[in-house]
């Protein structure tokens, strides 16, 4: 069911009653905060009826039923950074958007135990200093999104990062979810009284609800308990490369075994050499024509000048010294089968790398080597769960004046006019399947003239979530016809082959019922049962068939 709008007579009335629950300074309706929000990397704006920001379960639980006795739709987000796939925006027009930024509380750290309780405000950055300064002796997982993204929203699209701890949902316990009727449900043993094992075990007693909870629109997720990783007292970063394209099969076939058996046991990402170009600099238009990729010849002479190759692999080995170096010689071993050797970064490393630089003074040898120092920096931070914005470069690809003074401070591919699209297929870890996808994919965005970037991570010991970046120069009209052409028939083709993707954007919702499927009645029956109204987020992860059922 859909949720019928308040008509203009009673919107006066009902934003006072929103301003009452939440205050006047958090209801916002002024034309350039409606403008800020609908910004969009997807360009598919989408302006909210008003924004609201709530600063307790309770005051959401408010908000729920003034939404579901008005029958107006609201739209939840954590902080909005939903980067390629919708930001802030909602799926439709006429929604009242819950900023859920305030609501930014870490609640409780439990050292002995290893996990947090936090909100959904709560940032990447904002947490990994918590535990830094704390002392806690415990890290965080982190996403190359950035540091201003929220856990909650992350681990509700079921996200993943670059830990042991990478797969996230994997390690949650207890969820705090607001109802339409603004209940207030607590998931696993949680709806119990002085429950002890809350947030230790997920799945409580009775049916496991907590996944109905992510990617859906039943009900506000306001509460989670996240399981923290014992910080390592050796982490080492390894990076290794493959000279051919088709040699990326081989490449991924033996790394699989080894992510099997536990030696890899953190995600490793495989990118292929645009996506490794692009986290570096930006699109060279004094080079190449209007609306073109990068042609052939200037793609292999960028990469020749920053010795990158068409794949590479990148992850992180923990644990003791012993058992690091144990680890080290297992892909050493695994990797030699087909006549690769991986690169390791030490802490020990970059800083006898980053005396040689200082030496060197500006010689343009010691500028590389400050990259090079710069990058092994920030990929040991990430694996230690501290936040880096760098990551972010590729959004800027096609950015006509590239990335903005203070990069990565601050960075927001929204609000700095970005284009970017992303396809998420998840397959099975096996080198010829990641061929296949590609196979599929790359021949589109030549066609459309698009430089396709893409990367590969070792999401589960035994599936790849890929991410295919469609990223174009907004300010163009034609270029952003293209991509959205480009980025249909690719998402159609994936679904066609039978690689269904991870998670999708605002723009893909409708996409995802391939007929008369009873999964998605399923849904249907869920969502009319827990809101009825149909006032959450109505759209999200609901395509139409549904919606008119």
């Amino acid at each position: 069911m859909r949720a019928a709008a308040s008509t203009i007579d009673e919107l006066p009335s009902l934003l006072a009653q929103i301003a009452h629950v939440a205050g006047h300074a958090n209801l916002l309706t002024d034309a350039a905060t409606l403008a800020r929000y609908a910004m969009s990397t997807a360009s598919r704006p989408v302006a909210p009826l008003a924004v609201v920001r709530p600063g307790t379960t309770g005051e959401v639980a408010a908000l729920a039923r003034l939404a579901s006795r008005h029958r107006v739709p609201i739209y939840p987000v954590s902080t909005g950074r939903n980067w390629g796939y919708g930001d802030a925006c909602a799926p439709a027009s006429g929604q009242v958007l819950l900023d859920l930024s305030r609501m930014n509380r870490i609640i409780e750290v439990d050292r002995e135990l290893a996990y947090a309780v936090i909100e959904p405000g709560v940032t990447q950055q904002q947490l990994s200093d918590f535990l830094r300064d704390q002392g806690t002796g415990l890290w965080c997982d982190c996403t190359g999104a950035g540091p201003d993204t929220s856990f909650v929203g992350n681990i509700l699209e079921r996200g993943f990062g670059h830990s042991p701890y990478g797969n996230r949902l994997q390690h949650v316990a207890g969820m705090q979810v607001v109802l339409a009727s603004g209940e207030v449900l607590e998931t696993g043993f949680g709806h119990f009284p002085n429950a002890r094992a809350r947030h230790v075990f997920p799945y409580g007693v009775g049916p496991f609800l907590d996944g109905l909870f992510t990617q859906s629109n039943f009900g506000i997720v306001t509460r989670i308990g996240l399981w923290l990783m014992p910080q390592a007292a050796c982490v080492n970063h390894f990076l290794c490369s493959v000279s051919r394209h088709g040699d990326v099969a081989a490449l991924v076939d033996a790394l699989r075994p080894l992510r099997l058996d536990g030696t890899l046991r953190s995600i490793v990402h495989i990118g292929n050499d645009l996506r490794v170009l692009s986290g570096g600099r930006h699109f060279p238009r004094d080079l190449v024509a209007d609306g073109s990729c990068l042609p052939d010849d200037l793609r292999r002479s960028m990469c020749d000048e920053g010795g990158i190759r068409p794949w590479t692999a990148s992850g992180a080995l923990y644990g003791t010294a012993r058992q690091v170096a144990a680890a080290r010689a297992a892909l050493r071993r695994a990797l030699a089968r087909i006549g690769v050797r991986p690169t390791f970064i030490t802490a020990g490393k970059l800083k006898v790398a980053a005396h040689i630089a200082r030496l060197l003074g500006p010689a343009s040898t010691a500028r590389r080597l400050r990259a090079r120092v710069a990058l092994g920096e920030a990929l040991l931070a990430i694996n230690r769960g501290e936040p880096n914005g760098r990551f972010l470069a590729g959004a800027y690809w096609r950015r006509r004046s590239g990335m903005p003074d203070g990069f990565p401070t601050n960075a927001d591919p929204a609000r700095d006019n970005c284009g970017l699209m992303w396809i998420s297929p998840v397959l099975p870890m096996r080198g010829a399947d990641l061929l296949a996808v590609h196979g599929l994919a790359e021949p589109v965005f030549r066609r459309h003239r698009f430089d396709l970037f893409a990367t590969f991570s070792m999401i589960t010991e035994r599936a790849l979530g890929g991410v295919l970046t469609v990223a174009y120069d907004k300010e163009d009209p034609d270029e952003l016809a293209r991509a959205q052409a480009c980025y249909r028939e690719v998402f159609a083709r994936m679904m066609e082959a039978g690689y269904i993707p991870y998670r999708v954007g605002n723009h893909s919702m409708r996409e995802l019922d391939p007929g008369d499927d009873v999964f998605w009645k399923t849904v249907a029956t869920i969502k009319t049962a827990l809101d009825p109204a149909g006032v959450i987020a109505p759209g999200r992860y609901e395509p139409a068939r549904v919606r008119s059922a």
